[in-house]
């Protein structure tokens, strides 16, 4: 299932890209006006939140990948994505471990250590982080831009 959401995400990415792109544009073309900072900032935090989405998404459709692959077919033992990352280790392997929280696919020696199948899993769940992380400080700065703004007229009044 992860697999077909990573294909939909695919397709996806370049239209986020393109999307933040225009607004970047935009933005810059026009020039910032007081009234659209709150519903700027709203929408950064709405695609940053959707950069993290779309990250995740293409993780777990890799483990799942990866996962399939190494249970299916001839040639599938040990795992391929095991068998690529660490060649001279092959004889040591005894199977695999998938995870989709965090997603990772790690490759279990005799011995009982693990070794991560790629880098990207690590990139990918860093980056769905700190996508996270920024959606939710932009989120912040909106609510606390709007209290301001509705907070200042009604000082204007009393004062």
């Amino acid at each position: 299932m992860f697999v077909l959401l990573a294909f939909a995400a695919l397709f996806a990415a370049p239209v986020w890209v393109i999307a933040v792109v225009v607004k970047v544009l935009t933005v810059v073309r026009r020039g910032r006006r007081p009234d659209r900072r709150v519903g700027l900032l709203r929408w950064g935090a709405g695609m940053a939140a959707a950069a993290g989405g779309i990250l995740l998404v293409l993780a777990l459709g890799a483990v799942e990948m990866s996962d399939h692959e190494s249970r299916s077919g001839t040639n599938s033992s040990p795992a391929p994505a095991c068998r690529d990352a660490a060649p001279h280790l092959v004889e040591h392997l005894v199977g695999h471990r998938a995870s989709y929280v965090p997603p990772g696919f790690d490759c279990v020696l005799e011995d009982g250590t693990t070794y991560p199948s790629s880098g990207g899993y690590v990139w990918l769940n860093g980056l769905v982080v700190v996508c996270g992380a920024v959606s939710v400080l932009l989120a912040v700065g909106a609510r606390y831009r709007t209290t301001r703004e509705t907070r200042v007229p009604e000082l204007e009044r009393a004062g």
